[in-house]
């Protein structure tokens, strides 16, 4: 069964942007010290990929034991974009990917699928110019999970005819959940399950042979 759908995160897939989103959460942070500001870049670590609302929740009653409202994590939510969106949109592609991503799309359903607020990944992709190449641009509220779920769903895919591009294990566990063929992405901060499909960067010669399924 051949792949007919391409699916990328955002962050550390298409666009060399993790430490950015990195920066920002110890920004806000900073003022409570050194120790939790190492808690802070920790935890984003090693969840990449949850939406920046759920890991302010977990911050505040982990480090402070406090229990804050949506409001207060949408509040939270807003002075990061203040604080990250504009040094995402500057920030330079992974090795290959705008290319990849421009000769693939008028043979492929290309997606993105991110824990970046919605309506800020598609401004993101405008302001980058990028728009066309996808047929949606999808992120939070909805997990990776239901987003990959409805684009199965709405057009008519199956598992094993879609490809999830992702740099953390929030996206590994979704592509296993759904049944999607799941290629990682590797920085100096992520690692897979042993027989993970791994890349680099877009060039590198494994993805030609994933779309061909020759793996």
């Amino acid at each position: 069964m051949r792949i007919r759908s391409i699916v990328y995160d955002f962050d550390g897939v298409i666009c060399d942007s993790v430490s950015v989103k990195t920066e920002a959460f110890a920004e806000m942070y900073r003022q409570y010290g050194d120790d939790v500001v190492e808690k802070v870049v920790n935890y984003h670590h090693e969840n990449g990929g949850i939406s920046r609302f759920e890991k302010f929740k977990y911050y505040e009653k982990a480090f402070f034991n406090k229990v804050i409202k949506e409001s207060e994590a949408r509040e939270m939510g807003d002075l990061f974009s203040a604080l990250a969106m504009q040094r995402v949109i500057d920030a330079k592609y992974i090795d290959g990917a705008h290319e990849f991503i421009a000769q693939h799309h008028s043979n492929y359903l290309q997606f993105i699928c991110t824990g970046t607020p919605e309506v800020e990944i598609q401004e993101i992709a405008r302001c980058k110019g990028i728009t066309s190449f996808f047929k949606a641009i999808y992120g939070a509220p909805q997990t990776k999970y239901t987003i990959l779920t409805q684009i199965m769903d709405q057009y008519n895919l199956q598992p094993k005819e879609v490809l999830f591009m992702g740099d953390a294990m929030t996206d590994y566990n979704a592509a296993k959940v759904t049944g999607v063929v799941f290629v990682g992405l590797l920085n100096e901060i992520t690692s897979f399950p042993e027989g993970t499909i791994t890349i680099s960067n877009f060039k590198d010669p494994k993805l030609s042979r994933v779309l061909r399924n020759n793996l």
